[in-house]
């Protein structure tokens, strides 16, 4: 069974064919998707898909992205569907964000509403999925200031040492079909050198398709190659690489 652990749903592309494609993941080997909030409106639409379907579960929260002049009041309603919504098993997707943004003073905001977000999991008891993009500095320095707080950094784009430091703080380090491109040495690289017990797999859906489907709308049908690829690097089964990353999403995440 493959547990992909990042994909968004609640996106547009999905609106034409949503209803017959998450249906169908079972069949295909996907036993269990979290699909993780942007802004109010798509974590609010995740929660909506974990209460239709058993095998998907939500996380909430507001993308350094997704930031606008109403995010404090939008912070306090996803802190209510954190508390009452019982699929609700993380906060996410929160990080910081540096590749458009050039502005100091944005830039800071997303450190701010960051810094906010980790505390609401410290609060909860919930982990976090981070959004890490031409931000590492800033991303560690806060992930040192909640020493407390684990999750994932999603997609993770940072160096050896960065995941060194962030395994020693309790991360788990999750991987999308970028793995799977050519110009994949940095991150094969890592993953080489991370435990199999702190390794997670994603789609990022619809971003992103691995190869060979790499220019398609991506879905959770083609998480078994970030699994495969995972294989060929540690020179294992695939299926004990499917086994043993569902087995960590379902022990981040508190799935039975």
């Amino acid at each position: 069974m493959l547990f992909d652990t990042h994909a968004h749903y609640d996106d547009e592309r999905f609106d034409e064919d949503r209803d017959a494609l998450l249906p169908a993941m079972t069949e295909n080997g996907v036993g269990l998707i979290l699909n993780p909030g942007c802004d109010l409106e798509s974590s609010r639409k995740a929660v909506g898909y974990a209460q239709k379907y058993p095998f998907i579960y939500a996380a909430v929260g507001i993308h350094p992205e997704n930031i606008d002049e109403n995010w404090n009041n939008d912070l306090a309603v996803i802190k209510e569907l954190a508390q009452t919504e019982p699929k609700v098993r993380a906060i996410g997707e929160i990080g910081l964000d540096y590749y458009w943004e050039k502005d100091e003073r944005a830039r800071a905001r997303q450190q701010v509403v960051f810094a906010r977000q980790m505390e609401l999991a410290r609060a909860l008891g919930k982990p976090v999925i981070v959004h890490d993009r031409d931000a590492h500095g800033d991303c560690m320095e806060i992930a040192r200031q909640y020493a407390g707080v684990t999750g994932v950094y999603h997609c993770f784009a940072g160096s050896v040492e960065m995941a060194r430091e962030l395994l020693k703080l309790g991360y788990y380090l999750s991987f999308t079909g970028v793995i799977t491109f050519k110009n994949a040495r940095k991150a094969l690289e890592i993953i080489r050198e991370t435990p199999l017990d702190r390794l997670m797999i994603e789609t990022d859906a619809p971003y992103m398709a691995p190869e060979p489907y790499r220019g398609r709308r991506n879905s959770s049908l083609y998480v078994h190659r970030m699994a495969e690829t995972i294989a060929q690097v540690k020179g294992m089964e695939a299926e004990a690489v499917e086994r043993i990353t569902t087995e960590n999403g379902k022990r981040l995440f508190g799935i039975a």
